[in-house]
């Protein structure tokens, strides 16, 4: 068995999929849930903090944890970077089999932090073959804490920050990984794609460009998005998509952009490029397909929740539940199949099938 902890909506168990495997996916959040189970993912909706380990004793192999990360990302409030004293001091808690979580989240700012901890109470207890863990890249730290932990239990483990688009994702997402075994050597997954095109290598292969929006949507040059919508104020991020988005993330209102703001310096990214961080927690009707000619706007449409579901790595009719704000923020949220494919290919020794990289 394979148990996938703060499930979402099926990220990691689409890369599973890839792989010919399944998990079982404990989350809290009911639409989550739904997307989940309409998508064939076995699941227990479940407040993963509460939920007792007892019952998977001796019954999993892998182990996959991806904590919420609004406490820790610096698109939020940034209360859990205040909390991480606290929660470094749990996890070396329950690394010792201690578990004061009660007191220590008494003194957190964010009720939230603590959350990045649990995964040390299942490890504890559970000692499974492999772990594969992700968060933000604010979270390496605690990764870095997480592995030495492991390393002392006899595991091999590695811990960076990857960036989705080399791995085919039409996205320049940068997550913080952890990668852990007990059965084999680990190190970061070979990345499939590249920025720039180097040609054939001294070992004879080659990757192919990042994938640009462009590839991944079938659209055509020169589209733009403007992440204020048609706001009467001015300002607001735009983007062209003749590159990949940046990554998708809860303030993607914010800046979901390929040109990063009006000013005439602003940072760009063409067509040819993958989209920056995908960012939720706002109405997906923010933003906007712009099509200009030189400065002067010709043509706006919303983005489609399918295609914040391609650039975030997902089929465009993975069936996403509940509102349209609430299957956006499952979007964002979620972790890229192609990514989660190749970083578990690494813990379980399989091979990602080459068709897939093929097609990205």
């Amino acid at each position: 068995m394979i148990v996938d902890l703060f499930a979402g909506p099926g990220g990691w168990d689409e890369g599973l999929r890839l792989l010919g495997l399944k998990a079982l996916g404990l989350e809290w959040d009911t639409a989550a849930c739904r997307t989940r189970v309409a998508a064939g993912h076995a699941t227990v909706q479940t407040d993963v903090a509460a939920y007792p380990t007892k019952p998977f004793a001796c019954l999993i192999c892998g182990f996959i944890a991806s904590p919420p990360c609004q406490a820790w990302s610096r698109a939020g409030k940034g209360l859990g970077l205040v909390d991480q004293p606290l929660v470094h001091q749990c996890v070396h808690d329950l690394a010792q089999g201690r578990d004061t979580r009660p007191a220590l989240l008494a003194a957190c700012k964010d009720p939230r932090s603590l959350l990045a901890a649990e995964p040390m109470r299942w490890l504890y207890d559970l000692r499974p073959e492999w772990v594969a863990m992700e968060e933000v890249p604010d979270v390496l730290p605690l990764w870095r804490q997480y592995a030495e932990v492991l390393r002392a239990w006899g595991y091999s483990a590695w811990v960076g920050i990857l960036n989705t688009a080399d791995y085919g994702v039409p996205q320049t997402r940068r997550r913080a990984i952890l990668i852990a075994s007990r059965v084999r050597e680990v190190a970061a997954p070979p990345p499939t794609h590249t920025e720039h095109d180097h040609g054939i290598d001294l070992f004879g292969e080659h990757r192919p460009r990042w994938v640009s929006m462009a590839q991944a949507l079938d659209l055509p040059a020169g589209l733009r998005i403007n992440t204020r919508g048609n706001r009467k104020t001015s300002g607001g991020n735009e983007f062209s998509c003749d590159g990949p988005s940046w990554a998708l993330t809860e303030k993607a209102r914010s800046w979901w952009v390929l040109r990063h703001s009006k000013r005439a310096n602003a940072t760009e990214r063409r067509l040819d490029q993958p989209a920056a961080t995908l960012v939720a927690g706002h109405a997906r009707r923010d933003f906007h397909w712009v099509r200009v000619d030189g400065r002067t706007d010709l043509e706006k449409r919303p983005l489609l929740l399918s295609e914040a579901a391609i650039l975030q790595g997902f089929p465009a009719d993975y069936p996403f539940q509940s509102s349209e704000s609430k299957r956006f923020l499952q979007i964002a949220n979620a972790v890229p199949p192609l990514l989660a494919a190749h970083v578990v290919a690494v813990a379980t020794g399989r091979r990602v099938p080459a068709l897939l990289d093929e097609a990205a």
